[in-house]
C-alpha cells in the first residue's frame, strides 16, 4: 500500500506554525513600540524583547523532559493554551512590570512548545526530507509573521497606535492553531510509525550495516554540547535585531509605522521562494554550504543598514537578512533531527538541549545589540553584527565535518539501503 503524498498531521503542524506566527507577528511588531510607550529605554527593551528566550533556556531541559514524558501533542496544546493566554493579558497590561511578568509567561510557553513542535517535524517529516519539513514549517512562520507586521503596522497608524486593539485581535487569531492542533495532529508510536510511514525520520536518521543495541547507540551518539554552540552563534545574529528592528526603522531610518510594516511585507516575498529552495538544497546538495548564507547575508544586511538608512535600503537590508534565516533554520532543523534520531525515547528532550542554544542567543543578543546602540550608535551595532557573523562563519565550517564524520556515520541513505538488501534476502 502507498504512502499518502501528503502527511495530515505534518499539513496540520505547518499550519499551526503559518497560525500562530499570524497571531504573534502583531505582538512582536506592538510590544516594543509599546514598551517605548510607556517609557522604557533601548536598553530596557532589548531586555524585555530577550526575556521570553531568557525564561525558556532555564526551563527547556526540563519541560523537554516533560514532552517525551507526557506526549507530544499533549504539550504543544497546553503551549498554544497559554500562549494564548499572554495575547490577552497583554491587552490589559498597563505598566512596565505588567510587560515583564507576561513576556515571562510566554517564556513558558515556548520552553513547553520548541521542543515538542521540533519532535513532531521531525517524527512526520520524512527520513529524507526531514530539512524540507523544517523549511516549509519555517516559511510558513516567516510569511505570516510578515504578513502579520505589516498589518499591525496599518492597524496602529489607524487606530492611532491602539496597542490593547492590537493584542486582542492576536489574542483572537491565537484560538485558531489551537483548533487545528486539537484536531488534524496524531501522535504516532515507533511502531506504528515504523509500519505506516517506512521512509519517515521516526528511524534514525543515520543506521548501521548491523542491528544497533542501546549500548551502541549511546556509544555512537555526538556530544551535543558543540551544536548547541553553533545554535548560539547562528540565532545570535540573526536575533540580534529582531525585536529592535521597529525602533530601528521609525527611530534610527525615519519610517512611518505603516512604512515599517510595509518593509515586512516585502521581504516575505523572497522568503516565500527562498525557504523550500534553502531546504531541498540541504537534503540534497550542502548542508554547510546552506548554513553559511546566513553569515553572508548578515554581514550585507548590516552594511546596507548602516549606508542605506533609507525605505529603500532598509526594505533590502531586511529582505537580505530573512532570506538568511530562511537559510538557516532548515539546515539547522535537520541537524537536530539527525542528532536527536540516536535515542528517540528522549528526542524532544535532546532538542530542548539544542533549543538551549538557540535560546540563549536569543536572549543574549538583543541585551546586547540595545547596550551597544546606546553607547556606542548605529556604527558600532552593525560593525559588532559583522564580526559575530564572520566568527559563525568559521565556526559554521567546523560544526558539520563534525556531523558528517564516522561518528555520525556520513552515508546514512546507502547503509539503509544495505540494512533493506540483507532483510530481502
Amino acid at each position: 500500500m502507498m504512502k499518502p503524498w501528503i502527511n495530515a498531521s505534518l499539513l496540520a503542524i505547518v499550519g499551526e506554525g503559518l497560525l500562530s506566527r499570524l497571531s504573534f507577528g502583531l505582538i512582536s511588531f506592538a510590544l516594543p513600540l509599546y514598551a517605548r510607550h510607556l517609557g522604557l529605554s533601548l536598553s530596557e527593551v532589548g531586555i524585555l524583547v530577550a526575556l521570553n528566550s531568557a525564561v525558556a533556556l532555564a526551563l527547556k531541559p526540563l519541560l523537554g523532559w516533560v514532552a517525551d514524558r507526557f506526549g507530544l501533542k499533549r504539550t504543544l496544546v497546553a503551549a498554544i493554551s497559554l500562549r494564548s493566554l499572554v495575547s490577552l493579558f497583554l491587552g490589559f497590561a498597563s505598566a512596565p512590570w505588567e510587560l515583564f511578568a507576561i513576556r515571562s509567561a510566554h517564556g513558558l510557553s515556548m520552553s513547553l512548545r520548541d521542543p515538542s513542535v521540533n519532535a513532531l517535524i521531525a517524527e512526520h517529516g520524512g527520513e529524507k526530507s526531514v530539512a524540507s519539513a523544517f523549511a516549509c514549517y519555517q516559511t510558513a512562520r516567516t510569511v505570516a509573521g510578515s504578513v502579520s507586521i505589516a498589518f499591525a503596522g496599518i492597524l496602529l497608524t489607524v487606530t492611532a497606535a491602539n496597542y490593547a486593539l492590537v493584542f486582542f485581535v492576536a489574542f483572537a487569531l491565537s484560538v485558531l492553531p489551537l483548533l487545528v492542533v486539537t484536531r488534524y495532529v496524531k501522535e504516532q508510536t515507533d511502531a506504528s510509525h515504523a509500519i505506516d510511514n517506512p521512509g519517515s525520520s521516526s528511524r534514525p536518521l543515520a543506521l548501521s550495516d548491523e542491528v544497533e543495541t542501546p549500548a551502541s547507540t549511546m556509544q555512537d551518539r555526538p556530544k551535543i554540547l558543540p551544536f548547541v554552540g553553533l545554535g548560539f552563534l547562528m540565532a545570535g545574529t540573526a536575533e540580534m535585531l529582531h525585536g529592535l528592528f521597529p525602533v530601528l526603522a521609525t527611530e534610527y531610518a525615519g519610517l512611518s509605522t505603516a512604512q515599517a510594516g510595509i518593509v515586512y511585507a516585502v521581504s516575505t516575498l523572497a522568503t516565500l521562494f527562498s525557504g523550500p529552495v534553502f531546504g531541498w538544497l540541504s537534503d540534497n546538495v550542502s548542508r554547510k554550504l546552506v548554513l553559511m548564507v546566513r553569515g553572508v547575508a548578515n554581514i550585507l544586511s548590516s552594511i546596507l543598514y548602516m549606508v542605506a538608512p533609507t525605505f529603500l535600503g532598509v526594505g533590502v537590508a531586511k529582505t537580505v537578512d530573512d532570506m538568511g534565516k530562511a537559510a538557516f533554520r532548515p539546515a539547522w532543523g535537520a541537524l537536530m533531527a539527525q542528532i536527536a534520531s540516536f535515542d528517540k525515547r528522549n528526542r524532544a528532550r535532546t532538542m530542548s538541549w539544542m533549543g538551549m542554544g538557540e535560546d540563549a542567543g536569543g536572549v543574549v543578543a538583543p541585551v546586547l545589540a540595545g547596550f551597544l546602540w546606546s553607547t556606542g550608535g548605529i556604527t558600532v551595532l552593525m560593525g559588532a553584527r559583522i564580526l559575530l557573523a564572520i566568527a559563525t562563519e568559521l565556526y559554521a565550517v567546523l560544526i558539520p565535518r563534525l556531523a558528517e564524520s564516522r561518528k555520525l556515520r556520513p552515508d546514512p541513505l546507502a547503509k539503509e539501503d544495505k540494512v533493506l538488501a540483507a532483510e530481502e534476502e
